[in-house]
């Protein structure tokens, strides 16, 4: 119980709006469900449709017409567009958003937030105020402990894993009940079997750190924007980016490179300065993460979960991982995976040693080692184009038979 009013306190008078809307939305629901019985009410994060939950909702929509389902996104999402052409949407956080959420028959989602409210949500779910049926495809393979996914957190009904050692590490140590933890696959890995690599292309991804305290929806950035530029996180990019040597190696074998920054901290990517002869960087508004990991040969990467959509692909990577015991203590947890037993490149905690394993790559022509091509044997159990099957096939078994 004391717990429930930490959280409670938690909910911002912004969250209160949603509290009425869900009051309200509740009867209107009760009657709806009847026209609606077999709903699916399928989301990502709300502001994009490009993860698991949108290439899901396309499957469904190419292959089963005749399923009832609606994709929620942003109203003024630049994604919207191509969600609609898809078939029905419903806008984000809106009055009729409730009433589906609470109407439909299951609720998939790639992020755990990927929801009307979450705040409001997440007291009603995580304590048993509201019994809905909730998939979650996820956002990445998990490597590590992430606490805020165990099952006391989340109450998801099904939890979807992509790889054996990943499947039994979530149902040993998350606390799912016997039956919810399955083994179906990412949906957006379908569409990475079928892509045109760009010669020498090279894709800078980093992931974001949570003592940051970035935000990817805040509407005022200038109170983190001097404690970003102090923190390492900051000036160990930069330093890669602004690298004289890096030019060199570049220019020596005609690399051009994308450098992408995670979602969280786009709204400081005014910060970082490249040299534009040969480094583009990507804002979200203009490039697509999928995209980009698609059409690049080679990823300089630290922790981030798209690691493995590119280990996936069989193309090789290298990780810049100056932080490693700060990030596992303040971030995530260490977990099953080791980098340097399990990793799909080497590892470099300097910049000297990140710029002699660039330079390798380049002299291989991006060609990548066997040892990583083995340990991409034995770590994806699931390697084919049937991920978006799969989990559609898991649902229908679960919530429609």
């Amino acid at each position: 119980m004391h717990r429930f009013f930490d959280k409670l306190k938690g909910v911002k008078p912004s969250d209160i709006l949603h509290i009425f809307l869900f009051l309200t939305a509740l009867p209107i629901a009760f009657f709806y469900r009847r026209k609606r019985r077999g709903l699916w009410l399928l989301c990502d994060n709300g502001v994009e449709a490009r993860d698991n939950g949108f290439w899901l909702f396309e499957y469904i929509r190419r292959e089963h017409p005749e399923c009832d389902c609606v994709f929620a996104v942003n109203k003024d999402s630049r994604d919207r567009e191509k969600v609609k052409a898809l078939g029905e949407t419903v806008d984000y956080g809106s009055f009729m958003h409730w009433v589906l959420y609470l109407t439909a028959k299951v609720n998939v989602s790639s992020q755990k937030s990927g929801k009307p409210n979450f705040a409001v949500c997440y007291l009603l779910e995580v304590y048993g105020l509201l019994k809905n049926k909730r998939v979650f495809l996820q956002h990445g393979v998990i490597l590590t402990d992430i606490e805020f996914l165990y099952y006391e957190n989340t109450k998801m009904d099904m939890f979807v894993t992509s790889t054996y050692r990943e499947w039994e590490y979530v149902s040993q140590k998350y606390g799912y009940p016997d039956g919810c933890v399955k083994l179906t696959g990412l949906p957006r890995f379908d569409r990475l079997h079928d892509y045109d690599t760009v010669p020498k292309q090279i894709l800078i991804m980093p992931t974001w750190r949570d003592w940051l305290g970035t935000n990817a929806l805040a509407k005022n950035a200038d109170k983190d924007r001097k404690h970003f530029v102090d923190s390492e996180y900051f000036k160990r990019w930069s330093e890669l980016i602004k690298s004289s040597r890096f030019k060199e190696i570049c220019k020596k074998y005609g690399c051009k490179v994308m450098f992408c920054p995670h979602r969280d901290t786009q709204r400081f990517i005014d910060l970082f300065e490249a040299d534009e002869s040969f480094i583009t960087v990507c804002d979200y508004d203009h490039f697509d993460v999928q995209e980009l990991l698609k059409s690049s040969a080679y990823m300089i990467t630290d922790y981030s979960s798209v690691q493995i959509d590119f280990a996936y692909m069989k193309k090789p990577l290298v990780y810049y991982q100056f932080d490693y015991e700060e990030y596992s203590k303040k971030h995530y947890h260490k977990g099953y995976f080791d980098y340097e037993e399990d990793g799909f490149g080497p590892i470099a905690d300097e910049l000297d040693t990140l710029l002699d394993n660039i330079e390798s790559a380049c002299k291989r022509n991006f060609e990548n080692e066997d040892v990583y091509l083995n340990r991409h044997k034995e770590f994806f159990t699931l390697y084919d184009s049937n991920n978006c099957e799969r989990n559609y096939n898991e649902i229908m078994k679960r919530y429609f038979c």
